[in-house]
C-alpha cells in the first residue's frame, strides 16, 4: 500500500514553507530554530514538512537489504518523524533517534506509541555527552544539508563522533558539484564535504554517487577500526 502523501490535498507549497521559515530563523540568527516552527505548523495544517513522505527512505531500506539482523545500539540522527527510526529498529538495534524539533519528537512518539524507539529531543550541534563513540550504527538522512554551509563542518563532525569503535556510519544526502548553485534550504553536499565524515578515526568504506535524471544523491558508509 502506499503511503499517503501529506501534501496530495493541500494548497500549501512544503518547498515554500521551508524556505520562508528557514529564512525567518537565519535573519534572527538561529540556524536551527526553523525545524521547530516547521514541524509546530505541520501540526496545526499550517505547513507541510517537504521531506515527510511517511515512508522510510528508500536508500536506506535498499542497503539494508543487505546486511545481517542489527545488534548493538543504533542513533538515528535528525529523526523528524520517526519512519527511518521505526525501519532502523526494525533491524534489530536497540534504536534511539533525536530531532532538535520538540514537536517532531512529539509527532514521532504520537505516530508510534508502541514503539520500541527512543524518541529524544536533541541538538547535533551540542549532542548528550554520553553519546559520544557509544552506537554501533549511526544514520544520518539528510540532515547535515538542511543546515547552512558553515555548519556543515561541524555537524559532520558532531555526527562521526557517535559511532563506537567497529561501528558503521551510513550517510545519505542530496548532492552537487564543487561551486554548484545552492540557494537552501536544503544545502546539498559537495564530494568533498560527503568525504569529510571519514574524520576523527573514520574511514571511507564506500561513497555512492548516485544520478537518476537530473537528480545527484550520495550513499556512503564510514566505519570506525576496533
Amino acid at each position: 500500500m502506499t503511503a499517503p502523501d501529506p501534501a496530495a490535498d493541500s494548497d500549501l507549497d512544503p518547498d515554500a514553507d521551508a524556505r520562508r521559515l528557514a529564512a525567518r530563523s537565519l535573519a534572527d540568527g538561529d540556524p536551527t530554530g526553523w525545524f521547530e516552527r516547521l514541524y509546530a505548523e505541520s501540526a496545526t495544517g499550517d505547513a507541510i514538512v517537504p521531506w515527510d513522505t511517511r515512508t522510510p527512505h528508500f536508500l536506506l531500506v535498499e542497503w539494508a537489504a543487505d546486511r545481517k539482523p542489527g545488534d548493538g545500539r543504533a542513533l538515528v540522527v535528525g529523526a523528524g518523524l520517526g519512519d527511518d527510526a521505526e525501519h532502523v529498529a526494525a533491524l534489530g538495534y536497540a534504536t534511539v533517534a533525536f530531532d532538535v524539533s520538540e514537536s517532531a519528537v512529539r509527532l514521532a512518539r504520537e505516530r508510534f506509541p508502541d514503539s520500541a524507539v527512543e524518541y529524544v529531543t536533541a541538538d547535533l550541534l551540542d549532542p548528550p555527552a554520553a553519546w559520544r563513540h557509544a552506537f554501533d550504527l549511526v544514520v544520518e538522512i539528510m540532515t547535515v544539508q538542511a543546515l547552512p554551509e558553515a555548519l556543515h563542518a561541524p555537524a559532520t563532525e558532531s555526527v562521526a563522533a557517535f559511532v563506537r569503535p567497529g561501528g558503521t556510519l551510513l550517510v545519505i544526502a542530496s548532492g552537487r558539484e564543487h561551486g554548484g548553485p545552492v540557494g537552501g534550504p536544503p544545502w546539498p553536499l559537495t564530494p568533498s564535504e560527503i568525504a569529510a565524515f571519514a574524520t576523527g578515526g573514520l574511514t571511507a568504506e564506500r561513497i555512492e554517487d548516485l544520478r537518476d535524471g537530473g537528480r545527484h544523491r550520495w550513499r556512503a558508509t564510514f566505519r570506525r577500526p576496533r
